[in-house]
């Protein structure tokens, strides 16, 4: 995918230098939620359409699970979806969150009605259990009580059941500490000493077999319960759901993350910086975090912030599947990497991690809701003129709806920060803070990015001295200006990027700061001929079309997050003409009368090329409901026939797959895996050459996979002269042909196609099983999927 185009000196994310903190005073805080007020912005609109997408939700049906599970009549039917595909009672987790969050950011009685009738009837099924726990796990007892024994054949039966019950910690902490509910820090602590006692006889050997199964935040919750009991079991308890070699390893500044689950390591780190802050000696978990946060946002991060493809980390130097993949960047990383980045800020100020803050609520975040209709998207592709889906309340429960009702409730929490009695401005949004404690009351007013400027009131009940810090963002376009009372005043920028004003403040000053944008090509990680467009904080994109834009709207299907309209052939994308000089000094060409609008760079459009041809280049965040381009292929000038042609050798395979393949999955990867009901015993996975596998020894592994009348093949890849004599295949329990004991490929990868039984084409679906029935193994299995 390298292109001859170079991007010498441009670098997305600036993160050398970034070092621990650790040892150090945490003096840093946010404000609470309810001492912000968030004014007109687009903020504020995405903060009212999720508060009317979360009212749309019934309480008793989110509940469900957790009744049924304690025993007790459930008031109303469970939600479909994911609430009932295994993952039951996630949602309610993040709905406590989302519910103090909104209750505080706007006062809103009707969600704190909500959160108090929620947490009584958890308290409800908590005292009926008896044992302290909680949860809406199918059997969950049982496999619960399994587990005790240290016999994991139930837990590993379950869709990651640490995960789905580390919403419900998550969001009983929240309630508490966010909404002030005390009887949610009762069945908190309660459901806690439920998950010690449970855990108490496993050997460290076995919790770290159970760690390599997803379990989302919870040494991070656990440390959150050590902070507010100081109670030293639980900060044992996150150190023991914390895994050591990755730990060890990221410490010693190895990344190995190519091809590891991205959302599963992420609420990791977040637990791993916890626990730096709250045990200084224990110093390897902060510099893990430090190490992870600069490797994925200097090497694995797109330019609006996201990073991962099909949910997994990519090769940091090779982001072709980025271009191919429909499954771009998913909601749910950003959202961690955001609380991965409030707490390293906390801890260790700098404008760096406010930076990358920004870039991503802005353009990420804020775009993942559909301000207008409602709903949250899953994966953002960057795959040039590709659309994103939308869920639907009732009807879709994916964890992005999860995380996506908490994104858009709490953008009052880092636009400002206080050391002390002095005062940091972090970003750029319009709102008032109420800081009672130094009786100010401090107003933010501006219509920025739409204007490269904001002013600052402040007002108080007595005369004040304090510094008032100002970041100065990577993206400005020469030096900050700042106004006092309308006089100019002189500044200086610290180590950490702020610049800072010192000063007795007296009520009634008002502050005025100039921000110019500077516009730049954000080119891929991997410097492969791809760039996106920013003006400021602000990355553009481009409506190209509305074509065959198939289910825009999740309506409550397995797969309906992923967008499944025909692909368009990256050979029919419109190319850009550049040199070493438009990229260095871009300035895009605003359209008059149109805020942030501007005109595309000259392009060179191929022949095959459908789509809108007046293109124009408008923030990301506004784009809904259409086809987009957010990456651009460049070519140098005279070389643009050369990029048509690597383009089109680049897409050939993705496009003639995605035209023949019914379903597929990629075994060893998680979530594909996950999606299709795997059912295993006495397999393994890894990753060989940057691709998964699977394979089984005196076991099997099997999928259930899509089928419909047109249904010719089973594809199976493998790779070169792999052990496959103990290899058995079935579909539907129906031995297929031993292909692979005619077959010889040394050193490469490569597919055998076995017939599917014209019976097999009626039915709805099947399962493909692989199993070792010799005990010689069944070789390493690439890729699964079904050919018409």
């Amino acid at each position: 995918m390298k292109s001859s185009v170079i991007f010498g000196g441009i670098f997305m994310f600036v993160v050398a230098g970034l070092g621990t903190a650790k040892g150090q005073d945490i003096t840093q805080q946010k404000f609470a939620l309810n001492e912000v007020r968030l004014l007109e912005s687009p903020f504020s609109e995405a903060e009212k359409a999720d508060l009317k997408y979360m009212m749309q939700l019934d309480p008793d049906r989110l509940l469900a699970p957790y009744l049924r599970e304690a025993g007790l009549p459930a008031k109303a039917q469970p939600y479909g979806n994911w609430e009932s595909m295994g993952l039951d009672g996630h949602t309610a987790g993040h709905y406590l969150t989302a519910l103090a969050q909104m209750d505080a950011s706007l006062g809103d009685k009707g969600c704190k009605e909500r959160l108090d009738y929620m947490i009584s009837e958890l308290a409800r099924c908590q005292e009926h259990g008896q044992n302290g726990y909680i949860g809406g796990v199918p059997g969950g007892q049982k496999m619960w009580a399994l587990l005790k024994t240290g016999d994991f054949s139930l837990f590993y039966k379950k869709w990651v059941p640490w995960y789905n019950l580390h919403k419900l910690f998550a969001g009983l902490r929240d309630a508490y500490e966010i909404g002030n509910n005390q009887q949610a820090k009762t069945i908190l602590i309660k459901l806690s000493d439920w998950a010690v006692d449970l855990l108490s006889g496993l050997s460290d050997k076995q919790m770290q077999k159970m760690l390599q199964t997803e379990y989302g935040g919870m040494n991070e919750v656990f440390a959150d319960v050590y902070a507010i009991t100081r109670s030293p079991v639980y900060l044992k308890m996150a150190k023991r759901f914390s895994q050591k070699d990755f730990v060890h390893a990221l410490a010693g500044r190895e990344d190995k993350l190519t091809g590891l689950h991205a959302n599963t390591q992420i609420p990791k780190i977040i637990g791993f910086e916890k626990i730096a802050n709250l045990s200084p000696k224990d110093t390897l978990y902060g510099e893990a975090a430090n190490f992870f946060w600069n490797t994925v946002v200097g090497k694995r991060t797109v330019s609006f912030g996201g990073n991962s493809v099909k949910e997994h980390f990519n090769p940091i130097d090779d982001f072709s599947s980025m271009i191919e993949s429909v499954q771009g960047p998913e909601t749910c990383n950003s959202y961690n990497m955001l609380k991965l980045t409030e707490d390293l800020f906390l801890s260790n100020p700098s404008s760096r991690y406010m930076d990358y803050y920004e870039r991503t609520m802005y353009n990420h975040i804020l775009s993942t809701i559909r301000r207008g209709k409602g709903g949250f998207v899953y994966f953002t592709p960057v795959r040039p003129r590709e659309y994103r889906v939308y869920s639907v309340a009732d009807n879709d429960f994916w964890c992005c709806v999860g995380t996506g009702m908490e994104n858009h409730g709490k953008y009052g929490e880092m636009i400002y920060t206080h050391q002390g009695k002095n005062l940091y401005l972090n970003l750029f949004v319009a709102s008032e803070l109420n800081w009672k404690e130094q009786g100010m009351r401090l107003t933010q007013q501006n219509r920025f990015p739409y204007d490269a400027n904001t002013s600052v009131d402040i007002n108080l009940k007595e005369n004040k001295e304090f510094t008032f810090y100002i970041r100065r963002p990577q993206w400005l376009r020469g030096s900050m200006a700042v106004k006092i009372n309308g006089k100019p005043v002189a500044i200086t920028v610290n180590k950490a990027g702020y610049a800072q004003v010192h000063r007795i403040w007296h009520n009634g000053d008002y502050v005025e700061i100039a921000l110019p944008m500077k516009d730049r090509m954000i080119p891929l990680p991997d410097n492969s001929g791809w760039v996106s467009f920013e003006h400021g904080p602000v990355i553009l994109g481009a409506v190209t079309d509305t074509t065959d834009i198939v289910k825009p709207e999740g309506d409550g299907g397995r797969f309906d997050h992923i967008a499944s309209g025909p692909l368009y052939d990256l050979a029919e994308t419109p190319i850009l003409k550049v040199d070493s000089t438009s990229i260095q000094n871009l300035k895009l060409i605003p359209i008059n009368g149109k805020p942030l609008t501007f005109k595309v760079p000259p392009l060179v459009y191929p022949a095959g090329y459908t789509g809108n041809k007046h293109l124009k280049l408008v923030p990301f965040f506004d784009i809904h409901d259409s086809r987009y381009m957010i990456y651009w292929p460049v070519a140098q000038r005279g070389a643009v026939n050369e990029r048509e042609q690597e383009l089109a050798g680049q897409d050939h395979e993705v496009m003639r797959m995605s035209l023949t393949t019914i379903d597929h999955v990629t075994p060893g990867e998680q979530q594909p895996e996950i999606d299709h009901v795997i059912q295993s015993e006495n397999s393994v996975s890894g990753i060989f050459k940057n691709r998964h596998w699977r394979s089984a020894e005196n076991g099997y592994f099997a999928y259930n996979l899509k089928m419909d009348s047109s249904a010719r093949y089973l594809r199976v890849a493998y790779f070169g002269n792999s052990t496959l004599r103990g290899l058995r295949i079935y579909i539907n329990n129906r031995q297929l042909p031993e292909l692979y004991a005619k077959t010889s490929k040394d050193g490469v990868f490569y597919s055998l196609d076995y017939p599917v039984d014209p019976k097999f084409r009626q039915l709805p679906s099947v399962t493909v099983k692989f199993e070792d029935v010799e005990g010689k193994g069944t070789g390493r299995v690439f890729d699964v999927r079904i050919l018409k």
